[in-house]
C-alpha cells in the first residue's frame, strides 16, 4: 500500500470528519473487531539496436550498483502517520466508491512485504522464513507474502493457528500447500526459533487490533520477543519483518512498556501509523502502491513517487554499511573446458546472447582501459558497438584523454560485467582506428540529437557550463533544421580491438570462481585458440 506525504494532519482530520465511519469490512482491520456488510537479435557486423531493458519488477537487488534503485529513499520528516481511525476511513474509502476488494488489496500488501524483504534480504544468505500468520486481514497478507517468497527463491515455513474459515482465505493455504510450503502448528515451532528459520514475518496483528494478544498468539510474540535476549548471547538471531503493526504494539502509541517485539524491518501499508514513529530498527519501507489519485486529493495526501515498477520504498535513510562486510556468496552452473567453444568469439557472442536474453540494462556496456606514454592507466565505460572476427569496435571523439593516449599507446583492455549472470569478460589486444567509411555509416545511423550532441562536445575539454553546451546545442539544431544529413566531424569515429587474450570469468560459491583463458598459439602454421584454467 502506498505511503502517504501529509501537508497538515488537520486538515486530513477535518476532511475524514466528514466521512462518517460505518461498521464497512475495513481491509486492514481484525474481524474479530469489524464485521463485513451482508527479441530483437543480435547482429554480429554492428549491435543492432538494443530495446531498452525492462524496469526490474517491484524490488532492485540490494545496495545495487549499475542498475536503478527501485525504491528511493523517503525523507521520514516529511511523512505523515496515521491514526487508528484515519486509517480505517482511508480503507473505507478504498473498498467502497473505488472499487477495491479485499483479494486485491491484500494481494498488492503482501507482494510489497515481500519485495520489501527482497529489497534487504537475499536468498543466498536469509532463505528460511517463518511466517507466523494471525486470524484477520493481516494475516492474510502473511499468506501472500509467503507465496511471492516462495517464487523469488526463498524457503518459506507458514504458521496459521487460527485460520480464517472464509473462500480468501481457504484459497490461499490451497495455493501454498500446492507448493509445498510446510504448515507448521506451535507446537511444532522451536523454543529458540533462530535455530530454524533465519528470517520471521510478524503478520499476527493489523491497526484494528487492541487489547491483551489471547493464545496462542501471547507466546508466539514471546518467542519474537525472546530473540532479541539470543542476540544479546552473541547467538545468531534471525530478522523480524513487521507487517503494518508490530504485533503487541499499541497502533498509535507503539510499543509502551518498552519489552515488545524490537523488529528489524518494518513494511508499513498504505501509510505509516503512528507508532511508526517509535520504530528504531534498520529497516522502514512503505508497501503497496494503489491508492489511485482521487483518494490523494480527497484526502489531500501527497504520496511518495514509486520508482520504476517498484512495490516498496525505503522511509528514512538506509543503515550505514560496513564496507568490509559487503560479499556476494555466487551460486552459478559449473563453467567447464568441454563445455565451451574453441573460438572466443563464438564463446563470447554465446555470453552476449546470454545476457540479451537476461534483459539485463545495458549488456553492450564496457569498461575501456588505456594508458599513454607516461603509464598512467585509466579507465571510462563504453558501449560496444560492433564484433566480428577483426574485433571489438567502439565510437568516440578522436582528441579524447583515450584518443590521445591509444595514439600513444595502441593496445587496451575491455570488461565486460553482467552481474545478473555472474560473469565478466576480459579482452585485451592492439587498437586501430576504423575506416572512414565505416565511421561514417555509423555516425548516421545513430538518432539526430546524438549526431549533434557528438559534434558539441569537445570530450575531456574544460567546460564554462552546462548552458554553454545546451547554446551551442540550439545553435546546431537551427543551423541543420532543414538539412537531411547532418555531416560527420572529422574529429569522430570508430576504434577497433584485435583481441590477443581473452578470459571468461564465472562467479562460484566460496570464491572458487571458474576463469577460462584464451590465447592464440600456432599449430602446424595455423593460429589456434589455446584455453586454460587460471586459479581464482
Amino acid at each position: 500500500m502506498s505511503g502517504v506525504l501529509g501537508k497538515s494532519r488537520k486538515m486530513i482530520c477535518s476532511l475524514l470528519s466528514q466521512a462518517p465511519v460505518s461498521p464497512a469490512y475495513y481491509y486492514r482491520s481484525s474481524p474479530s473487531i469489524y464485521k463485513p456488510k451482508p527479441s530483437n537479435r543480435f547482429s554480429w557486423g554492428f549491435l543492432a539496436p538494443i530495446p531498452s531493458p525492462a524496469i526490474r519488477v517491484f524490488c532492485s537487488k540490494p545496495g545495487e550498483v549499475g542498475g536503478l534503485m527501485a525504491s528511493s529513499v523517503q525523507n521520514q520528516g516529511s511523512i505523515s502517520y496515521l491514526t487508528q481511525r484515519e486509517a480505517a476511513e482511508v480503507d473505507e474509502t478504498l473498498m467502497g466508491p473505488l472499487g477495491f476488494s479485499v483479494d486485491q488489496l491484500m494481494e498488492l500488501a503482501g507482494l510489497s512485504v515481500a519485495t520489501s524483504i527482497a529489497e534487504v534480504y537475499k536468498p543466498s544468505e536469509y532463505n528460511r522464513i517463518l511466517a507466523i500468520c494471525g486470524p484477520g486481514n493481516n494475516g492474510g497478507d502473511g499468506l501472500v507474502a509467503a507465496r511471492h517468497l516462495y517464487h523469488f527463491g526463498y524457503k518459506p515455513f507458514v504458521c496459521y493457528p487460527k485460520r480464517t474459515q472464509k473462500p480468501l482465505y481457504s484459497g490461499l493455504v490451497t495455493q501454498l500447500e500446492s507448493l509445498s510450503i510446510p504448515f507448521l502448528s506451535v507446537d511444532e515451532l522451536p523454543m529458540d526459533l533462530s535455530k530454524d528459520f533465519d528470517i520471521q514475518v510478524d503478520a499476527m496483528f493489523g491497526f484494528s487490533f487492541h487489547g491483551a494478544p489471547r493464545p496462542p498468539f501471547d507466546d508466539l510474540i514471546k518467542k519474537l520477543i525472546n530473540l532479541h535476549y539470543y542476540e544479546q548471547a552473541q547467538r545468531k538471531s534471525p530478522v523480524i519483518v513487521s507487517v503494518d503493526i508490530p504485533s503487541g504494539w499499541h497502533v498509535e502509541e507503539g510499543d509502551v512498556g518498552g519489552d515488545g517485539i524490537k523488529p528489524d524491518m518494518l513494511v508499513s501499508l498504505t501509510a505509516p501509523k503512528l507508532c511508526a514513529k517509535k520504530f528504531s530498527g534498520p529497516h522502514h519501507f512503505l508497501g503497496g502502491r494503489f491508492v489511485p489519485p482521487a483518494i490523494a486529493e480527497k484526502y489531500k495526501l501527497q504520496l511518495p513517487q514509486y520508482p520504476g515498477m517498484s512495490m516498496c520504498v525505503r522511509i528514512g535513510k538506509p543503515p550505514q554499511i560496513d564496507i568490509s562486510a559487503l560479499r556476494e556468496n555466487y551460486i552459478s552452473p559449473e563453467f567447464l573446458e568441454e563445455q565451451v567453444e574453441a573460438d572466443p568469439l563464438d564463446q563470447f557472442r554465446k555470453w552476449f546472447d546470454d545476457a540479451m536474453a537476461a534483459n539485463l540494462k545495458e549488456p553492450n556496456a564496457m569498461a575501456l582501459s588505456t594508458t599513454g606514454k607516461d603509464g598512467k592507466p585509466s579507465s571510462r565505460m563504453v558501449l560496444l558497438k560492433g564484433v566480428d572476427k577483426d574485433g571489438f569496435v567502439w565510437f568516440t571523439n578522436y582528441e579524447s584523454q583515450k584518443a590521445r593516449q591509444l595514439s600513444e599507446n595502441p593496445h587496451a583492455a575491455l570488461l565486460f560485467y553482467w552481474d545478473g549472470l555472474n560473469r565478466q569478460v576480459r579482452v585485451e589486444g592492439s587498437v586501430e582506428k576504423v575506416s572512414d567509411e565505416e565511421s561514417e555509416q555509423y555516425f548516421h545511423s545513430r538518432p539526430r540529437g546524438s549526431q549533434l550532441g557528438a559534434i558539441v562536445s569537445k570530450q575531456s575539454t574544460v567546460v564554462p557550463g552546462r548552458h554553454v553546451l545546451h547554446q551551442q546545442y540550439k545553435e546546431l539544431e537551427e543551423k541543420y533544421s532543414k538539412e537531411s544529413l547532418i555531416p560527420k566531424p572529422k574529429y569522430w569515429g570508430g576504434y577497433r580491438l584485435k583481441p590477443e587474450r581473452f578470459e571468461f570469468w564465472q562467479g562460484q560459491p566460496s570464491r572458487l570462481h571458474d576463469r577460462l583463458e584464451y590465447s592464440p598459439q600456432e599449430t602446424d602454421g595455423k593460429r589456434v585458440w589455446k584455453i586454460v584454467r587460471l586459479a581464482p
